[in-house]
């Protein structure tokens, strides 16, 4: 981790700790759950020697404050508009997001089309597009996570059984994880608030999904072009060609590709395959 530089950015309701690297244009790289800005650290090395890559933590995730509320995605963007053209200086990036870090991608590239060159898409369906975001009851964490309190309790102080349980069934291979991997994500996910925090980025998802269907329903379709990827394994809980289905629905330039040997965790699991395709699609 020595190759990456830690800030934090002050926007007054919340303190966005990020990370940067390398030189060159601009790539913004947006985590989900269960991670942080960690779950880039074998990609960023590889996106570094062509570009900027800037990694931040989500709103109360990561090293990231945990305010009480704004964990609707229109508001989580915006948090890291704030950081990368209002800290930053960026009027122009690529931008990437995996799990809670795509929905978030997305309302940042609505908001600001014109400044979102390119979009990355992985693993992961944009709520309200039309489509089934939890798969008919398949990710069963989704209502859990959404029901008040009840998730806080039981997990407060068994947070390593209950995270240890996605990392090993929501990835394809056994070796995705490995015990420094998690230790990290554990720091700061034991941290008080970090899993209230967390439950809150589904906890609004009826917000979300409010806000992208009225989105939509204007004709409003993004005009950049965007690449959608999803995990090959169905057992694993990848999400296969899900994603670019979704994508179709939102905008009109969309290159899709399928992770091979890979569930959810497509950045951990198949990090060169990523890398490949990112950089394929940036220089493109």
């Amino acid at each position: 981790m020595s190759d990456f530089a830690h800030h934090y950015a002050d926007l007054g309701d919340v303190m966005i700790h990020y990370v940067t690297a390398g030189e060159g244009p601009p790539v913004v790289l947006l985590h989900g759950w269960p991670e942080t800005w960690y779950e880039w650290r074998d990609i960023i090395p590889q996106l570094a020697p062509h570009y900027t890559v800037i990694a931040p933590d989500l709103r109360g995730l990561g090293d990231s404050s945990r305010p009480a509320d704004g964990y609707d995605k229109q508001t989580v963007a915006n948090d890291i508009w704030r950081v990368v053209n209002g800290t930053l200086g960026h009027d122009r990036f690529l931008l990437v997001g995996h799990d809670w870090g795509g929905p978030t991608a997305f309302a940042l590239a609505a908001a600001h089309p014109e400044a979102v060159e390119k979009l990355a898409i992985l693993d992961v369906v944009i709520p309200g597009d039309g489509g089934d975001f939890s798969q008919g009851g398949r990710r069963w964490h989704h209502p859990f996570h959404i029901t008040l309190d009840l998730p806080e309790a039981l997990t407060q102080g068994r947070e390593g059984i209950y995270l240890g349980w996605f990392y090993r069934n929501f990835a394809w291979k056994p070796d995705a994880f490995d015990q420094e991997t998690i230790d990290e994500y554990l720091r700061t996910y034991t941290q008080p608030g970090a899993m209230r925090a967390g439950f809150a980025f589904y906890r609004a998802l009826p917000q979300d999904v409010a806000a992208n269907r009225a989105l939509l329903e204007t004709g409003f379709r993004l005009p950049i072009p965007v690449l959608a990827m999803g995990g090959a394994k169905w057992e694993a809980r990848g999400r296969g060609e899900e994603p670019e289905q979704s994508m179709r629905r939102v905008a009109d330039n969309v290159t899709a590709c399928v992770a091979p040997e890979s569930g959810h965790f497509i950045p951990e699991e198949q990090p060169d395959f990523v890398a490949e395709k990112l950089l394929e699609f940036f220089k493109d």
